[in-house]
């Protein structure tokens, strides 16, 4: 039998290594091994265990029941709600809001389930209980009947939960706090994480109620510690923005129990963080549709529309290679269509610095932002504003071609609602024999490749030009 060998741990990524090393193969991360005892592996053998029952896929099985938190925007995160015996992850910079929103949530569901007699449990594992109780009177919540207790010590923490008959949530804030005295290693590490989260999620399941865990991020903005830590859990959410605005995005990055993807919008005020119920209008509000360098992007977060406005900004390069700041978007991306803007369309712009930017603080993933950032980059490079009734949304290949993209009839009713009277798109494909009308009130302007895009601001740029001479 092979004997086991200890092992050393990077402690923001949980990759093991064999040996101690100064780098982190798989992260690239300085100085973060952790020389940690491998856990012990239980014999298995043959005849050992009792029979397990196999079934087959059909069935009449009910929804899982889902526990409302009184916060809509949260609601549509989960799926719904909060499922029972389920394991919730939740992760963002500190201060970015993840004890307010938790708070809030289990303040309302509390007072929701106190007449059935059911209970919601706070455990502070960064927190006195006093410092709890301060930011509960702040956001008005003091007189929620929710169980409240600090401590850090899994054993403990464990005992208390095991005696709870009642308990429908238990919020722990946060898990890199808690430690378990079994093992050796600091609390925060790899293995008191995976440990301590792996027997509150049994707890979880065989006691029937919700836990949601509060992780830490790095600087990378992923969840401090193992990976294995998100495989773990039920659901995943990070939450995103910057703490010097106003506007925070909750993102579901995991769920099984809804749409991966989807986003809340919540704004932080004195009382709190205020659910946002019409992001469009929020993203647009600063608008100025005089201003060249900007256009309007339809895109679907999850399964919902939401129109952000993208800006790009064209400056001579002082020397040396030109610099490429992008926020909200893939800079990867943004060279690749620079590139097809340079080959496809004859326009010059290596020699610029270009800055790309997100109103909003929202983080664009999908291809279909493509067609919105070209035009911002297109208006930036001839200063001619784009059309300020004009939405944009479309996948550009590296042959210049305008690629298909899904759910366009909701970017339209999106675009509709909010009153504008245009989009640019790429080709619609007719379904069964015909082509799906757009909503009223919507001119479509359909592009196979992205010249048809560049050609309205040349030429308008080079009438500008013939009555300056002429």
């Amino acid at each position: 039998m092979a004997r086991d060998r200890t092992r050393f741990v990077c402690q923001e990524c949980g990759a093991a290594h064999p040996k101690w090393q100064g780098r982190c193969d798989a992260c690239g991360a300085w100085n973060t091994l952790s020389e940690e005892a491998p856990a012990p592996r239980p014999a298995v053998r043959a005849g050992g265990g009792r029979r397990v029952a196999f079934v087959g896929l059909a069935g009449e099985s009910a929804p899982p029941p889902r526990i409302p938190t009184g916060i809509a925007e949260l609601d549509r995160v989960l799926g719904g709600g909060l499922v029972p015996a389920s394991a919730v992850l939740v992760g963002g910079d500190p201060g970015i809001g993840k004890s307010t929103i938790l708070l809030q949530a289990a303040a309302r569901i509390a007072e929701a389930l106190s007449p059935g007699g059911r209970r919601v449990l706070y455990v502070s594992g960064e927190e006195a209980v006093e410092q709890v109780r301060l930011r509960a009177l702040r956001l008005g919540l003091a007189g929620a009947p929710l169980g409240l207790a600090a401590a850090t010590a899994l054993r403990d923490i464990a005992a208390s939960l095991e005696e709870e008959r009642d308990a429908a949530l238990v919020v722990i804030d946060s898990i890199q706090t808690l430690w378990l005295d079994a093992l050796d290693s600091a609390p925060g590490t790899v293995a008191q994480v995976r440990a301590c989260a792996a027997e509150l999620i049994r707890l979880a399941k065989s006691r029937g109620f919700a836990v949601v865990l509060v992780g830490h991020v790095t600087k990378e903005g992923t969840l401090a510690g193992p990976r294995v830590l998100e495989h773990m859990v039920d659901a995943t959410l990070y939450f995103e923005g910057d703490r010097g605005h106003q506007f925070r995005i909750l993102r579901a990055v995991k769920n099984r129990f809804g749409a991966t993807d989807e986003i809340g919008v919540f704004e932080m005020t004195e009382q709190g963080l205020v659910e946002v119920a019409n992001p469009s209008a929020l993203f647009l509000a600063e608008r100025r549709g005089n201003v060249s360098g900007a256009a309007v992007f339809a895109g679907i977060e999850g399964t919902r529309p939401v129109l952000v406005e993208v800006q790009a900004l064209l400056a001579p390069s002082a020397g040396g290679a030109p610099r490429r700041s992008v926020v909200g978007w893939d800079s990867g991306r943004l060279s690749m269509l620079l590139a097809v803007l340079e080959a496809r369309c004859g326009l010059s712009l290596g020699a610029n610095d270009v800055y790309l930017n997100i109103a909003g603080g929202l983080r664009i993933a999908e291809p279909a932002a493509d067609l919105a950032v070209a035009a911002a980059l297109v208006s930036a490079a001839t200063d001619r504003p784009t059309e300020a009734d004009t939405v944009y949304f479309g996948e550009v290949g590296l042959s210049g071609e305008v690629r298909q993209v899904a759910q366009a009839e909701a970017r339209l009713r999106e675009a509709q609602k909010l009153g504008f009277a245009a989009a640019v798109l790429p080709p619609r494909l007719a379904r069964a024999g015909r082509a799906v009308p757009p909503p009223e009130g919507i001119r479509l302007s359909e592009i196979g490749h992205i010249a048809d895009l560049v050609a309205p601001f040349a030429e308008q740029a080079q009438r500008q030009r013939q009555r300056r001479t002429g």
